[in-house]
């Protein structure tokens, strides 16, 4: 089973996969037990949320007794990265000049030191491909 390609997740989803990335593998009973909302989501709305992030190929699962044991396929960094590069890639054409200065612009105001590391980054890839 392929992983879906990068796409924003709901709430739900997000809440769930930061879940499963703190804790590791979990049954349901575990997930809906680390989710604290008022009021209480449902034991079968989790278990409904992790048959979608399953079949959407973001988290594996494994028969353990009666029930299954869920894990994410993907570390945190490799969902965020995938995510940023196909919402910089998810047009027709490539991103133009002026959305790649806006996230950098917009990067940079989160942590003024992430172009740097960014060119760091870059420079590294460069060395290491030729």
């Amino acid at each position: 089973m392929s992983v879906a390609p990068p796409r924003l997740l709901g709430d739900l989803e997000t809440e769930v996969m930061t879940v499963l990335w703190s804790y590791g593998p979990l049954s349901v009973r575990d997930v809906h037990a680390a989710i604290r909302r008022k009021p209480a989501l449902a034991y079968t709305t989790v278990l409904t949320v992790l048959d979608r992030l399953h079949a959407k190929g973001l988290v594996e699962r494994v028969k353990d007794g009666k029930a299954f044991v869920y894990c994410a396929r993907l570390t945190r960094e490799e969902w965020m990265g995938g995510s940023a590069a196909h919402m910089l890639t998810s047009g027709k054409e490539p991103p133009s000049t002026g959305v790649l200065l806006a996230f950098l612009d917009s990067a940079e105001k989160v942590d003024p030191q992430l172009v740097e590391r960014l060119s760091e980054l870059i420079a590294q890839r460069k060395g290491r491909d030729e």
